[in-house]
């Protein structure tokens, strides 16, 4: 009989055991609650395999392994949001703690990003953003306003005497070029020598862009500077003006810094470019998703700075460290 009760108890305290481990590895693995295997985070580009979203995963990944967390990227092939939405709603799907998410349309992506949120998952929006942000913990970019002032000033410094410049920009209703168009504008029209034309949009067609900027050389043959808001933007631009035959004599000042607009750089068909600093943005998004996962308070905005590089500063310590990354 003794033997039997010894048997029960002993059942009894396995079971009790079992359960309390059962437990334990539950509480533990919840992501959700920080335990031990880390944050499970994701990380949603604007498009895939450009080198400013590439820089920007590397500053991710980062600050992820210093967090203990994990993280997976994905993107469309195109700045589209009809191809991003697929991509969320996959995210969502596999259910990670924090998506860190640059939103490529500010309404159409509203509700796509909402949906997340829904789910109990904390957003954090980098690089670009919505109409109504508060649907995010904390949204991190460039200051794009001051990067178009920025790249006004480069053109101030390469045509001194003023002059007439135009904007290329990309398409109306993303927040970064919005803003960078806006800037460069502002700046443009409190300076009495230059003469501001307005901006034509390439909707991202290198070809569009060229087409835009020789026309605008027909009408407007002593255009001094031309300000393109992004890489295709510029490479159009440049495109333009070789067709009219104006080398040397239109100053193009294009946005971030990857290999290609390094090259674009060294070769003369820009003449400065305005540098972002998407591996701090990346870096302080996983800063902000974890506070917030953490139950820790979060900074609503978050600006980050740009430099402009010119042929001269290219190779100096300060260029060298603002061009983008091609891999990580």
């Amino acid at each position: 009989m003794k033997r039997k009760s010894t048997v029960i108890v002993a059942v009894l305290a396995a079971v009790a055991l079992g359960a309390a481990a059962c437990g334990s590895d539950s509480d533990g693995g919840s992501n959700a609650g920080g335990g031990s295997d880390g944050y499970e985070l994701a990380f949603v580009q604007g498009v895939a395999g450009d080198a400013f979203y590439i820089t920007m995963e590397c500053g991710i990944k980062e600050e992820a392994a210093k967090q203990g967390a994990t993280v997976t990227v994905q993107g469309a092939q195109k700045f589209d949001p009809t191809l991003q939405t697929p991509v969320l709603q996959s995210v969502i799907a596999s259910k990670p703690d924090a998506i860190l998410i640059a939103p490529t349309d500010v309404a159409a992506m509203q509700q796509p990003i909402a949906q997340a949120k829904a789910q109990g998952i904390k957003i954090v929006l980098v690089d670009t953003t919505l109409n109504d942000p508060s649907v995010a913990v904390s949204a991190i970019s460039s200051d794009n306003s001051a990067g178009g002032k920025a790249a006004f000033e480069a053109i101030q410094k390469l045509a001194p005497n003023g002059g007439k410049v135009l904007g290329v920009g990309v398409q109306p209703g993303i927040s970064t070029t919005d803003a960078r168009d806006k800037g460069f504008a502002d700046a443009a029209k409190a300076d009495s020598k230059f003469t501001y034309l307005g901006v034509q949009y390439s909707q991202n067609d290198p070809a569009k862009a060229a087409s835009i900027v020789s026309a605008a050389l027909q009408k407007d043959p002593d255009i001094v500077g031309i300000f393109a808001s992004n890489l295709f933007s510029a490479q159009g631009s440049a495109t333009g003006i070789r067709q009219a035959g104006k080398q040397g004599q239109v100053n193009v000042v294009g946005f971030d810094a990857g290999p290609e607009q390094i090259k674009a750089l060294q070769d003369g068909t820009v003449q400065a470019l305005i540098a972002q600093q998407p591996g701090d943005i990346g870096v302080q998004g996983v800063q902000q998703a974890v506070k917030a996962l953490k139950g820790e308070a979060n900074e609503a905005n978050i600006q980050t700075g740009s430099t402009i590089i010119t042929k001269d500063t290219i190779d100096s310590p300060e260029g060298k460290a603002a061009a983008y990354k091609a891999s990580c």
